[in-house]
């Protein structure tokens, strides 16, 4: 193996180990945040349409049960994550409480 070989390699070898450093450090830790983010606003937003399914009535539920249909894979998750979870504070905080 010649030197110019052992270089590429290391240059190869050196890409990769900080391609997974910034990865780790930065990049999934956003992921995580805007991923958690988005879940909420979809949690709220389902929250808002149908109400109902937590035995809040609502007029609105008449009007957006129109959205049942698009929403169905969604809705069975969405209802199973909101009975799991512990309060909406509790989530919130656990975004500055590591």
């Amino acid at each position: 193996m010649n030197l110019a070989e052992r270089i590429e390699r290391f240059r190869q070898t050196l890409d990769e180990w900080l391609r997974g450093l910034y990865h780790g450090m930065i990049s999934h830790p956003a992921y995580e945040k805007i991923e958690k983010e988005a879940e909420d606003t979809e949690d709220a937003f389902l929250l808002a349409c149908f109400p109902d399914a937590f035995g809040v009535p609502s007029p609105v539920s008449y009007y957006t049960a129109e959205l049942l249909p698009y929403l169905e894979a969604e809705f069975e998750a969405w209802e199973r994550r909101l009975w799991d979870r512990g309060s909406l504070i509790e989530r919130k905080g656990q975004q500055y409480h590591f």
